[in-house]
């Protein structure tokens, strides 16, 4: 499997205030990667970094490119989607199409009319005539058209509403995404992507503390519903955050404890990646 992107001791501050602090990853070929952290931890920061946006320390290699030298040759291979779609607000659906079409060689438009069906976009219709949620949908449309090989999506369904939100991903899932591509995704919509992503990255304070593919997460995090009488018992386990339920019941979350000792304990559960996150990032704003 190869690697797409390889980050080593990366680091960017702004102002004396570090934004990435030493953060190492590596994202390979094929996989959606969900980047999630909370406000001011460190992604925005992270993405701009692998788009040559802005300088930094360390080593980054994206598609064997070096953002920082060599950012030309990577955005043949790239397409970025940022959390506020910017527009011409005087060009209508069809000119945009039409640009993308002239100057970009892997843009499909046979995609990019598939994309934009069942929306309210057409033809004439024209930026300024649009909704914000309408922008969005013409940004998505026009990027995901591009067969490119990394897909970067900063908050991707910013101001869309639910239902056009679950119809993206099902089709970045159908119609845009195989062995061939990587996507990487940054939302704080959790449990929206949580059903798509192959590995999440956690970010906290410019570090990143979680690094596993989704089937590693299932397989080492528990959640336990423990009654007072095996509380004690369960916390000598270590569990990495607990919280109380009326009636004498506490959750407990466990990670990389054998879960036949867990069931010994209370009801189990595989915790979602919300919870988990939460769990994770505690103290956070304190």
């Amino acid at each position: 499997m190869s690697t797409v992107i390889r980050a080593r001791a990366l680091r960017k501050s702004y102002g004396g205030k570090l934004a990435l602090d030493a953060a190492d990853f590596d994202i390979n070929a094929g996989r959606i990667v969900g980047l999630i952290g909370p406000n001011g931890a460190g992604k925005t920061t992270a993405l701009k970094a692998m788009l040559g946006l802005v300088p930094f320390e360390g080593e980054l290699s994206v598609l064997g490119n070096d953002p920082r030298s060599q950012r030309d040759a990577l955005m043949n291979d790239v397409c970025f989607i940022a959390d506020v779609a910017v527009l011409p607000r005087w060009i209508s659906v069809e000119q945009a199409a039409s640009f993308l079409e002239g100057v970009h060689p892997r843009f499909s438009r046979e995609r990019f009319e598939r994309f934009i069906a069942g929306t309210q976009l057409t033809p004439k219709l024209k930026v300024r005539q649009m909704s914000k949620g309408m922008i969005v949908q013409l940004h998505l449309a026009l990027v995901m058209a591009i067969d490119a090989r990394l897909l970067v999506l900063d908050e991707p369904t910013l101001g869309l509403d639910i239902l056009y939100r679950k119809q993206f991903y099902q089709r970045l899932l159908e119609d845009y995404f195989d062995e061939n591509k990587t996507i990487l995704i940054t939302t704080h919509q959790v449990e929206e992507i949580e059903h798509i992503l192959t590995d999440v990255l956690f970010i906290r304070d410019g570090r990143i503390v979680l690094d596993a593919s989704m089937e590693d997460v299932g397989q080492r995090y528990v959640e336990v519903l423990v009654d007072s009488g095996h509380a004690d018992a369960a916390r000598a386990l270590q569990p990495i955050d607990q919280r109380a339920l009326p009636f004498g019941k506490t959750v407990m979350l466990f990670d990389g404890i054998e879960q036949e000792r867990l069931r010994a304990l209370g009801e189990t559960r595989h915790p979602g990646l919300a919870d988990l996150f939460v769990a994770t990032m505690k103290g956070t704003y304190t």
